[in-house]
C-alpha cells in the first residue's frame, strides 16, 4: 500500500471496512487480550486503547473500527457546516521516521451527516465525538461553532472532545491562549450543564491540546481545566516541529507531523499536565505510540487511557492487541 498515494489508500481502507460492514464480515470480531476495565470521566472502558480522532472524520466506519478490538472510538473532527479542507495532496508518509504529515484542514461532511452515521451504527461502546470550528469562522465567533456541534452531538456521544489544537486551520491554536480559552471553556461548561438537564444524562467534555506548548502554557491550561471543571484532557495533537525528520523526504511539507517523531513531545506534555493536575482530571495520551512500550511510557507519564492513529498505518491492527497486552 505504501507504493500508492497516502490519501487514496486512506480512503480505500475506509471503503473496505464499510464493505465488510455491509456483507456481515464483522461478525468475526477481534478479541483483545483480557485486561482490567478503566473507569475514566465517569465512563467504563473495556480496555484502555482507543482510536484517535482524524481517521474516521465522518463516523462512517464505527462498526468496522470496533471490530478491530478498540476499547473506545473517537470520530471527527466535525464542523457545523461541511467543508472540503485544504487542497490535495495533503497527506505524506515519512517512512524513514515512521511519521506522517497531514494538512487536511478539518475536511468533513458536517455535523448533521456525522450524527446520521452515528445513529445508523450498531456499536454500543464508548464513543467520543471530536468537534471543531469551520475554517471561515473568525476566532471571536469560534464558540458559536463549538456550541452548535455540542448541541447536535450531545445525545449520541459518550464524551465530547473540543479540538483547538489542529495546526491546519488558520489561527485555531490561538484559542489555546489563556483569556480566549477561559472564555471558551466557561461557555462550554454552561452549555454542558443545560444539556445535562435537557437530556437527563451528563456527557463529559475533554480538551485536545497541542504538543508545541511551552511549559508555562501547559500549566496555564491545566489550571483553566480545573477552574472550569472540564472532565478530561487529550495530549496531544500533531506537531509543527521538524526536528526529528530533518532532511527526510516530505519533511518540508506544511502540516502537522504525527507518528514516532512526536512521541517525546507528547509524553513531555503529559508529564507536565500530570504534575500540575495532581489527578484532578484524567489525561488521555496520544502521539507516537507504535508498540506496547510506547503506551506504557504514556501511562507512566500520567495518562489513564491511550489512543492510536499513525501507529496503525505502520504496524497494522495488531498494534491494538500489543498495546492492550502491555497495559494489562
Amino acid at each position: 500500500m505504501f507504493h500508492f498515494d497516502a490519501e487514496s489508500v486512506h480512503d480505500l481502507t475506509l471503503k473496505s471496512l464499510k464493505a465488510a460492514e455491509r456483507v456481515g464480515a464483522l461478525k468475526f470480531r477481534a478479541s483483545p487480550p483480557p485486561c482490567q476495565p478503566r473507569q475514566v470521566m465517569g465512563l467504563s472502558f473495556s480496555n484502555p486503547v482507543g482510536l484517535a480522532a482524524g481517521l474516521d472524520k465522518n463516523a462512517a466506519v464505527i462498526d468496522g473500527m470496533a471490530a478491530l478490538g478498540f476499547g473506545f472510538i473517537e470520530v471527527g473532527t466535525v464542523t457545523p457546516r461541511p467543508q472540503s479542507g485544504n487542497p490535495k495532496p495533503r497527506l505524506f508518509r515519512i517512512e524513514a521516521a515512521e511519521g506522517i504529515i497531514n494538512r487536511f484542514g478539518f475536511n468533513n461532511l458536517g455535523v448533521d451527516h456525522l450524527v446520521e452515521n452515528v445513529k445508523a451504527a450498531q456499536y454500543d461502546g464508548i464513543l467520543g465525538i471530536n468537534i471543531g470550528k469551520n475554517f471561515d469562522t473568525p476566532n471571536e465567533h469560534a464558540v458559536d461553532d463549538y456550541l452548535i456541534c455540542m448541541r447536535k452531538v450531545y445525545a449520541y456521544a459518550s464524551y465530547i472532545t473540543v479540538n483547538i489544537s489542529s495546526p491546519n486551520t488558520k489561527n485555531l491554536r490561538a484559542l489555546q491562549e489563556k483569556e480566549t480559552l477561559s472564555n471558551l471553556l466557561q461557555s462550554l461548561k454552561l452549555e454542558q450543564l443545560k444539556l445535562t438537564e435537557a437530556h437527563g444524562r451528563y456527557v463529559p467534555i475533554a480538551l485536545k491540546i497541542a504538543p508545541d506548548l511551552e511549559s508555562g502554557q501547559v500549566i496555564e491550561i491545566a489550571d483553566l481545566l480545573m477552574l472550569h471543571k472540564i472532565d478530561g484532557v487529550i495530549a496531544t495533537n500533531t506537531t509543527l516541529s521538524r526536528e526529528r525528520v530533518q532532511g527526510m523526504r516530505h519533511s518540508n511539507e506544511a502540516g502537522g507531523l504525527s507518528g514516532a517523531p512526536v512521541r517525546e513531545k507528547s509524553t513531555l506534555v503529559i508529564q507536565q499536565l500530570s504534575k500540575q493536575l495532581q489527578g484532578a482530571l484524567p489525561i488521555i495520551g496520544v502521539g507516537g505510540i507504535l508498540n506496547g512500550a510506547d503506551a506504557v511510557e504514556k501511562v507512566a507519564a500520567g495518562a489513564r487511557l491511550v489512543q492510536l492513529y499513525s501507529g496503525l498505518i505502520y504496524k497494522g491492527p495488531q498494534l491494538i492487541h500489543a498495546v492492550s497486552r502491555a497495559l494489562g
